[in-house]
């Protein structure tokens, strides 16, 4: 690297001349704000070891590995309000067979959200070492103003309800095609209704940890409340989300969307 370069980066920097850009870091999000109230909002996922290839642990069909693989970043920026710009994927593999229907899944998964086929999507792959190893990474660039930013919006007395059911490999076979599991088009709707406040996709933690997460957040008190729903079960690629809303909003919310509705808990001031 051009040692002059950077010299004159921190020489410029000193002088005034140069503002940062504010980062921070947003539960599992990075928001870099710009300016007059907008922020670029990243987020990023990897899958290791899954995959139809010899070294891995976990088998999966290639296509639905891509779909799941850029399902969660999507529905991380899509979940905080912001629109999805760019996405980009990491594949630790060859262009071949495997890697193609990877894509491929990647690509319909972002068509799925109705970002449309000329969606910006980029990438690379690893074509001189020799690998046994399915690896994805993938990364998903979104744009968002201040007054659309989701999280920490939830209120006190709101109810917390998961949306889908959470899954995961290997305990369970996980398809894209699972009516038990979140539908990209009932996300969509429950953006648009009024009464949802945050809404937050389920890791590896659990909709439990998940709903502590969302209540901290917006500096309030999450009171679980008996379900079918084991709040400690991993939600794998994003199986369902949480979502904070009104009790009336809720009571309303079968007659909307067609994914598994279960309310999980309360928040309080």
């Amino acid at each position: 690297m051009d040692n002059l370069l950077i010299d004159d980066f921190y020489r410029t920097l000193r002088k005034g001349e140069i503002h940062l850009l504010p980062i921070y870091a947003v539960r599992d999000l990075t928001k870099i704000d710009l300016h007059d109230g907008y922020a670029l909002i990243v987020a990023v996922d990897s899958d290791g070891g899954i995959g139809p290839r010899p070294g891995d642990t976990v088998f999966c069909d290639p296509y639905e590995l891509g779909r799941f693989a850029i399902r969660v970043p999507l529905l991380e920026v899509l979940a905080s309000g912001a629109i999805p710009l760019a996405a980009y994927n990491m594949l630790t593999l060859p262009m071949d067979d495997v890697g193609k229907e990877i894509l491929r899944g990647i690509r319909e998964e972002i068509e799925a959200t109705g970002l449309g086929e000329n969606f910006h999507v980029s990438g690379s792959t690893e074509d001189n070492v020799p690998t046994t190893m399915t690896g994805v990474g993938t990364c998903v660039l979104g744009l968002v103003h201040q007054k659309d930013f989701r999280p920490g919006t939830s209120q006190s007395k709101d109810v917390v309800v998961c949306i889908g059911l959470p899954k995961s490999a290997p305990k369970d076979t996980v398809h894209v095609n699972d009516p038990e599991i979140l539908a990209l088009k009932d996300l969509l709707t429950i953006q648009s209704l009024r009464g949802i406040h945050d809404i937050l996709p389920v890791g590896s933690h659990g909709a439990g940890f998940e709903m502590e997460q969302m209540a901290r957040s917006a500096k309030l008190y999450a009171k679980p409340i008996k379900s079918s729903i084991d709040l400690k079960k991993s939600g794998g690629p994003s199986t369902c989300v949480i979502a904070s809303m009104t009790e009336e909003t809720f009571n309303n919310l079968n007659e909307i969307i067609h994914s598994p509705i279960t309310k999980i808990g309360l928040l309080w001031t």
